[in-house]
């Protein structure tokens, strides 16, 4: 598994070269793609209960299974860390995997889902994929090479956070107010959204997306695993945003997110861990 908390910013550069692990990581992805969306909407779609009672597709499984057999072959050193098989082989050169992230959406026939796949090196996030492939969009990202998207019908274009530098004229998401009372926070939250001008839950893997394209200024979660966020990590920082756990760690073990346009990375923490709202 990664480490409770990286002794280095996910932020920080990278001494090394990536790009071959880029191209593997956008291959995975599509094998990915054709995986998950052969089942999509299929009305004899299996579907079952994990011992957390979440549930799983067989698309699931196949689209983590495809991954694993392409790494196996071109990374064989390298470990795995999946939603659905665990963790497999070396943990200092990690592929994290959720094959389908979003899977109650899945299921439904609802497109907003997502495979996320990282590379972690030493328990950094340092490649991230985030495919749609039910809208056709997908985000990528590596250390010092900058955040992109694919727009259909033109050429891939790069991702920058918004510069809005207030908490009164910022736009969040939240993903789910259950979250939020899970973890507690119902109190933060409700400061959160009074200080802000809009806010929303998205949910998912979609609204970290809209961070790195500079639609939104904050992303906040509880009871994320490593793989729900560690390919989005790489992708919020090269777009120019921070990464971090709610109580402001560089962590991917928290069990809590939050992902903001940077600018406001300090005053989000200020007030999500204060006693009052900022107007």
């Amino acid at each position: 598994m990664t480490s409770p908390t990286s002794p280095t910013r996910f932020d920080a550069p990278f001494e090394g070269e990536l790009e071959a692990d880029l191209a593997l990581a956008l291959r995975l992805a599509d094998a990915a793609d054709a995986a998950s969306m052969s089942r999509f909407d299929a009305a004899d779609l299996e579907v079952s209960l994990k011992a957390d009672a979440s549930h799983v597709t067989e698309a699931d499984l196949a689209t983590e299974r495809a991954i694993r057999a392409m790494l196996e072959t071109e990374r064989p050193a390298d470990g795995v860390f999946g939603e659905e098989y665990g963790v497999t082989g070396d943990t200092r050169r990690q592929w994290i995997i959720d094959p389908i992230d979003g899977t109650a959406n899945y299921l439904k026939g609802i497109p907003m889902w997502t495979t996320l796949i990282a590379l972690a090196v030493d328990g950094v996030p340092r490649v991230g994929v985030a495919s749609q492939p039910a809208i056709g969009r997908r985000w990528w990202a590596a250390t010092g090479h900058g955040a992109w998207t694919d727009v259909p019908g033109s050429e891939p274009r790069r991702l920058a956070v918004s510069s809005v530098d207030s908490i009164a004229t910022s736009s969040v998401s939240f993903q789910s107010i259950g979250q939020w009372r899970d973890a507690g926070k119902l109190d933060a939250l409700e400061r959160l959204t009074a200080s802000v001008w809009r806010d929303r839950g998205y949910g998912d893997a979609w609204p970290y997306m809209l961070l790195a394209e500079g639609r939104l200024e904050l992303v906040a979660e509880f009871g994320v695993k490593e793989y729900d966020i560690a390919a989005l990590v790489p992708i919020v920082t090269e777009a120019g945003g921070r990464f971090t756990s709610f109580d402001g760690n560089d962590s991917l073990s928290e069990r809590s997110s939050l992902a903001t346009n940077g600018v406001l990375h300090d005053d989000y923490l200020r007030l999500l861990h204060s006693a009052r709202s900022f107007h």
